[in-house]
C-alpha cells in the first residue's frame, strides 16, 4: 500500500493506492506541523484514525508533504515518527511546496508556486529543481497573506478599536472574543496559527465590506511584495496557487496579480488530487 499525505497546518488529506495505482482508501486528520506539535500529539493523531491505524503494518511507501517541513531537523524529526508508526515502509518527507508543484507544475515547466492557507509561502520551479528566496520563519512573523495573518490582523484591529462598529458587532457575535479565551488558544493550546487561521473565514464572508476589502487586498499585495517579487523572473513565468485563501479570495487575488503584471496560472484549494495524478505516473 502507497500512502500519499498533504498535510497543512489544520488537516492533512491522505489518499492510499496500490501498486496498479489503484485507490483504496481516502481519510483525513488534523494537521501534522512538526513545528507546532509534539511526538505525542502527532502519534495520537495517527493511532486516533480508524484507516490509517488499521493499515499501518501494511505500508509499503510513505509519500509525506507537510507545512512545517522546510528544515532538514524537522523532516527527521516526523521521519523518525513516521517510521516507527509504518514499520514496513519506505518513507519520504518534504515541505510542502512540492506538493504544490507536484499539484499545479508539469515537469519540466517553469512556475512560481505559492501556498495561500493556513500559512503561505513561495518558490520558484526551474522544471526540475526547487529554489527559494525566501526561507519561511512561521507564523509569528511571516505567513503574509494566509489565514493566520488575516485572522491576527482582524483581531488587532477589533482590540486597538481599528475595526468599523458595525463589523466589529458582527464579529463579536460570531467569535468568543473574551481576552483571557484569545490567550488561552494562542498562548497555551496546540496549533495557535490554525486557531488565528479560523478567523479568516469572517473576511472570506465579509469581502464586500470596504474594511475587509481592503485588508484583503493589502494582505494579497503584502505577499506578493515579499515573496513573489523576490524572483527575477516574476513576471515572466506562471504563478500557481494552492490553499484555501487563494482559492475564496482567487478574484482579489487575481486583480492583484493583474496589478503586478504576473501571470496567473493554476489555482488549487487541494493539492491532494494532483498529488494522486503524479504519483501514479511515477509508480
Amino acid at each position: 500500500m502507497i500512502l500519499i499525505v498533504d498535510s497543512g497546518a489544520t488537516k492533512a488529506d491522505w489518499i492510499a493506492m496500490d501498486a496498479e495505482g489503484n485507490q483504496l482508501f481516502c481519510t483525513q486528520t488534523l494537521g501534522l506541523s512538526p513545528e507546532v506539535l509534539t511526538r505525542e500529539i502527532i502519534l495520537d493523531r495517527l493511532a486516533n484514525n480508524f484507516e490509517i491505524s488499521k493499515n499501518k503494518e501494511v505500508v509499503t511507501h510513505l509519500h509525506f508533504y507537510g507545512a512545517g517541513c522546510g528544515t532538514p531537523r524537522m523532516r527527521k524529526f516526523l521521519g523518525e515518527i513516521f517510521q516507527g508508526f509504518f514499520p514496513k515502509a519506505q518513507v519520504e518527507v518534504k515541505e510542502d511546496t512540492y506538493a504544490a508543484i507536484h499539484a499545479t507544475t508539469k515537469i519540466g515547466e517553469q512556475a512560481i508556486v505559492c501556498i495561500l492557507g493556513t500559512g503561505s509561502n513561495c518558490s520558484y520551479y526551474d522544471g526540475h529543481q526547487l529554489f527559494q528566496k525566501v526561507k519561511s520563519l512561521g507564523y509569528i512573523i511571516m505567513d503574509d497573506g494566509s489565514g493566520n495573518f488575516f485572522g491576527r490582523k482582524l483581531i488587532r484591529d477589533y482590540y486597538y478599536h481599528k475595526m468599523p462598529q458595525d463589523l466589529g458587532m458582527k464579529f463579536a457575535k460570531e467569535y468568543n472574543l473574551d481576552a483571557d479565551n484569545l490567550k488561552e488558544n494562542m498562548y497555551k493550546q496546540p496549533n495557535p496559527n490554525t486557531y488565528l487561521a479560523t478567523f479568516a473565514r469572517f473576511i472570506i464572508e465579509n469581502k464586500e465590506h470596504a474594511y475587509c476589502k481592503g485588508v484583503i487586498y493589502k494582505g494579497l499585495q503584502q505577499f506578493v511584495n515579499n515573496f513573489i517579487m523576490q524572483f527575477e523572473l516574476a513576471t515572466k513565468v506562471p504563478v500557481n496557487f494552492v490553499g484555501s485563501i487563494a482559492y475564496y479570495l482567487q478574484d482579489e487575488l487575481t486583480e492583484v496579480l493583474e496589478r503586478n503584471d504576473l501571470i496567473k496560472g493554476v489555482i488549487r484549494q487541494r493539492p491532494i488530487d494532483g498529488l494522486l495524478e503524479f504519483h501514479k505516473a511515477t509508480i
